[in-house]
């Protein structure tokens, strides 16, 4: 099993810019992949990006691509979510989320297995 702790969320105002980040503990980061999905006020949680064990290969839904970036440092168990652009339609609590046995493009967030707590993030207008 894999603990998962998000940091890093905030009140930014639009175009402006949050590094969210997760650190895993409890076994080996490499083996998982690694994901963020948010959930808005009444909407149901939808992927935004992830990625590969090895970091070689991400993923982004549409409507964040060319503004966020998702990375992982394996050496520091820790995956990251740079954001940039940000718009107020981008405010959500944003959750990581991991996964061993998942092809890491899987954008149905029930087929993911460990979720962070989840991190808020306000982009104002």
């Amino acid at each position: 099993q894999v603990q998962l702790v998000e940091s890093g969320g905030g009140l930014v105002q639009a175009g402006g810019s949050l590094r969210l980040s997760c650190a895993a503990s409890g076994r080996t980061f490499t083996a998982y992949a690694m994901g963020w999905f948010r959930q808005a006020p009444g909407r149901e949680r939808e992927f935004v990006t992830s990625i590969n064990q090895s970091g070689g290969a991400a993923y982004y839904t549409d409507s964040v691509a060319g503004r966020f970036t998702i990375s992982r440092d394996n050496a520091k168990d820790t995956v990251y979510l740079q954001m940039n652009s940000l718009k107020p339609e981008d405010t959500a609590v944003y959750y990581c989320t991991a996964d061993q046995a998942i092809f890491a493009h899987t954008r149905q967030p029930y087929r993911w297995n460990y979720w962070g707590q989840g991190t808020q993030v306000t982009v104002s207008s």
